[in-house]
């Protein structure tokens, strides 16, 4: 297990990238991201020991926390500093008090173009495509469905927030650092990506006429998602047949996190992935 090192001044330089967490989130990090929690920490020593593109760089623990954590510090690189302050000091580097007390810096040294991941999947792909999606909490929501149902990829497109913003990344429950992904283009040329990849695409809107439990899928599938409110654009609806989720006439739609999640149990069960 690696040495730990005692933080006791919240202006120490050594953990500069944690501090007013807030604040930084909302500038951008510049290729860095902040895991948050154990289950976070677990998926991002994972993938950097996997070597697709994203890396762990420090460890911020709170003090009471390190002996609990023992087993998971052994699985943390041995040559990445590991960090440990005080309640009152870890607060003040955060600029909120975090009970969680587990905080980790990771980089994304590279990920996949759009058309290198399409052109890697499998001829029986599933994947969750988003266009417009600005809430932090349906793109984390989105990445959790698509790790539940094994689907191959979330793609989004340029429009859409980071997923690997902070609280994206702890909605997902760290599946942001599990599936594969990319964000890149306008929606349209999104979609005309997947058309062109063979993927029978899939808009779901409250507006659909066929019932997603209704549909028989393709070999490849791509079900995609538009902001909540707006819903997905005009020019996407008009080019590929939307689809919707049978529900009560007296509530006009599902929020994004929910419909996803349905959408995609109904299209992974009919293609037999789960």
């Amino acid at each position: 297990m690696s040495q730990t090192i005692a933080i006791t001044d919240a202006l120490d330089p050594r953990i500069g990238e944690f501090r007013q967490i807030r604040e930084r989130d909302l500038v951008g990090r510049e290729g860095c991201f902040i895991a948050e929690g154990t289950v976070v920490l677990r998926l991002l020593i994972a993938a950097h020991k996997a070597g697709r593109g994203i890396v762990a760089e420090k460890l911020l623990l709170l003090e009471n926390r390190v002996e609990g954590l023992r087993d998971l510090l052994h699985e943390w690189p041995q040559d990445l500093p590991v960090y440990v302050a005080s309640q009152s000091v870890l607060s003040e580097i955060a600029g909120f008090h975090l009970h969680r007390g587990v905080l980790a810096l990771g980089r994304r040294q590279s990920l996949f173009s759009r058309e290198a991941l399409l052109s890697d999947m499998p001829d029986d792909a599933l994947v969750l495509a988003g266009c417009g999606i600005a809430n932090h909490d349906n793109v984390g929501a989105m990445f959790r469905n698509a790790a539940a149902f094994e689907a191959n990829a979330v793609l989004l497109d340029q429009t859409s927030c980071d997923p690997f913003y902070r609280k994206a990344l702890r909605v997902s429950v760290g599946s942001v650092l599990a599936v594969p992904q990319c964000r890149e283009g306008s929606g349209l040329e999104l979609l005309a990506s997947l058309d062109a990849h063979g993927f029978q695409i899939l808009p779901l809107s409250p507006a659909g006429i066929v019932e997603i439990g209704d549909i028989k899928p393709a070999r490849r599938v791509a079900l995609v998602v538009g902001t909540e409110g707006e819903g997905l654009p005009a020019a996407v609806m008009e080019r590929f047949q939307p689809v919707r989720i049978a529900q009560s006439p007296r509530l006009d739609s599902l929020n994004l996190g929910t419909a996803s999640g349905i959408a995609l149990h109904a299209i992974a069960r009919a293609m037999g992935r789960v």
